[in-house]
């Protein structure tokens, strides 16, 4: 499996500061946004990762990031997304990369208290097509929405006016190879932009989308309400947790990621 971390956009949602960076190189606690879905990846044994940036600052991910040795990998991979044409625009990109390998995708400012090992197990056991995390959330509207009926996903909602559950799909996606020949069929919303939420519609439709509900807690950092709430929450609790962390670490259990040294207190942030 081949992980994709789309930090593209433009971000004004976090402007002035995003006048002069991208919102993905921006500070969550003790180290840039982009660290934390990074992170993820690794902790679900994810090794060969690709970064889909855009806008001016796009040099400035390859300056942080390097070739991954922060987080104990060889070499990752960079694609540029050139305007905003939507998540599923910025997916599209990593066709190349992915070949016809499976995929898992976070979004380059969702941040969790813990991991996505089960959901990457659940999903490798799955025959084909996607599996998707959900979180109740306080602001399902500020997300796509999934509404349950009977322990299925009835339908996904993307920003309803009047959420039907308090389930929000939270941005990270496994899907299998037939991601990208859906991503052609799409047309632009009302937006203009090719939504991830039609892309998993579409599984939906043909009965291949699966679902699980993210343990501990989950939020991104695209406003400026929410990037607080990030910092709070990192410095509070830690990013990024493994399962082994109470016991020995299983020789077949990826570590989790290394960050370079900071100031921070040992065993807050990716520990």
């Amino acid at each position: 499996m081949k992980g994709v971390v789309l930090a593209g956009g433009l971000g004004t949602r976090l402007s002035p500061l995003t006048r002069v960076t991208n919102k993905h190189l921006l500070p969550v606690y003790d180290r840039p946004m982009i660290f934390y879905p990074i992170a993820t990846l690794v902790n679900a044994a994810i090794r060969d990762i690709l970064v889909v940036t855009g806008g001016q600052n796009a040099g400035d991910f390859l300056r942080l990031l390097a070739n991954g040795k922060d987080f104990g990998l060889r070499d990752i991979h960079y694609a540029y997304q050139e305007g905003e044409g939507g998540i599923a625009a910025a997916l599209g990109l990593a066709e190349h990369f992915a070949g016809r390998e499976r995929i898992c995708v976070i979004l380059g400012d969702n941040i969790i208290q813990g991991n996505v090992l089960e959901a990457r197990r659940r999903f490798d056991r799955q025959e084909r097509g996607a599996h998707i995390l959900l979180k109740e959330v306080p602001d399902p509207e500020r997300f796509g929405c999934a509404e349950i009926a009977e322990g299925r996903i009835a339908r996904i909602v993307e920003k309803p006016k009047r959420a039907k559950s308090a389930y929000a799909v939270t941005g990270i996606y496994f899907y299998d190879a037939s991601v990208f020949d859906r991503i052609r069929k799409l047309k632009p919303s009302a937006r203009g932009e090719l939504e991830i939420t039609d892309i998993n519609n579409m599984f939906l439709e043909d009965g291949s989308l699966t679902f699980s509900f993210l343990e501990g807690w989950w939020t991104d950092a695209g406003t400026f309400e929410s990037l607080r709430r990030a910092t709070n929450l990192v410095a509070e609790t830690g990013a990024n947790r493994l399962p082994s962390e109470a016991g020995a670490q299983p020789e077949s259990e990826p570590r989790t990621a290394a960050a370079p040294a900071s100031t921070a207190k040992p065993g807050k942030a990716n520990r």
